[in-house]
């Protein structure tokens, strides 16, 4: 496959990635646009279109920011084609070009992959990506907190709620300041300068805040006293998933996490069932926060490689 005619990801290519994402509905929250866009200078996507599928690309992000499986070589990073035979397209990569890993792909098409004779023929494997496994909750349990093993959850929100006099609100375009001001507040308190992970992030909120409305993003944001304490950014994934990209709160305000998940539960996405609330990227207090909320189920997620002889 020849990658020198592939394009970086502008905003102006979000009518062609939706046409895909409206035909072939993700399930992983990598794949939506709004991702793609605010992280492309992370992971410095190019894409082309092939074989009637969508290929997302990095040269480098493996050599930059993460050690590929076989540390002697330097493969491309791809994620998932987007497409109608993601399987069939992956095998003929592979074909073409064995120093690449697929990265994030989906457990239902490395259940194809596995019963593909070329698979094994081509020397394949499937490695397992715990730490990109996105957490997926039903609404109405993030709303309603039942039952016993939620009773802290619903201490501190209830905590919250009476404590303090408080505004919630769904982001428009009158609010994405004060979303951008508490994201600055809260780098500062966690020493963002220090963490390059924590900068770039910075940066990827940034772009999403300030392409809002062009991305249809939705979010919510708790004031008080005028103040910003609490905000997310997500959206609509598939017609039956809300996933949320960012989101943060001000730890002077006791419970302002439990209130702004349990607050935009409420008010947003009507049409939602679950939502997504993306991987823990192997940080031990982000797993225990995530599974501390009961996930309905997990979106698995692997990594494709070719073995050594």
């Amino acid at each position: 496959m020849e990658l020198s005619d592939a394009k970086e990801i502008e905003l102006s290519d979000k009518h062609l990635f939706d046409k895909y994402f409206l035909e072939f509905k993700p399930e992983i929250s990598e794949l939506t646009f709004t991702n793609l866009f605010i992280w492309r200078h992370h992971y410095n996507f190019f894409f082309k279109e092939w074989k009637n599928h969508l290929i997302i690309f990095s040269k480098d992000y493996l050599l930059k920011w993460k050690s590929p499986i076989k540390g002697n070589s330097e493969p491309t990073f791809f994620l998932p084609p987007i497409g109608r035979e993601p399987d069939n397209v992956i095998i003929e990569m592979f074909k073409q070009d064995q120093d690449i890993e697929i990265h994030r792909v989906p457990e239902e098409v490395v259940v194809k992959l596995r019963n593909n004779g070329e698979f094994k023929s081509l020397n394949l494997e499937c490695k397992d990506d715990r730490n990109n496994w996105d957490y997926v909750y039903e609404k109405e349990s993030l709303i309603n907190l039942p039952g016993n093993s939620f009773r802290q959850k619903r201490r501190w929100l209830k905590k919250f709620l009476s404590t303090y006099d408080y505004e919630f609100h769904l982001i428009t375009e009158e609010w994405l300041e004060h979303c951008k001001h508490l994201q600055i507040e809260w780098c500062d308190y966690n020493e963002c300068q220090s963490n390059e992970d924590l900068q770039e992030e910075q940066q990827a909120i940034f772009e999403a805040i300030d392409n809002f409305n062009e991305l249809s993003l939705g979010g919510g944001l708790i004031l008080i006293d005028g103040k910003s304490v609490a905000y997310t950014i997500g959206e609509q994934l598939n017609p039956y998933t809300m996933v949320i990209h960012f989101e943060k709160a001000h730890i002077n305000y006791e419970g302002s996490y439990q209130a702004i998940n349990n607050l935009f539960a409420k008010n947003c996405c009507k049409e939602a069932k679950y939502i997504n609330r993306e991987q823990d990227l192997g940080i031990e207090g982000i797993r225990r926060a995530k599974e501390a909320y009961k996930p309905h189920h997990m979106e698995k997620k692997y990594i494709i490689f070719k073995r050594e002889k």
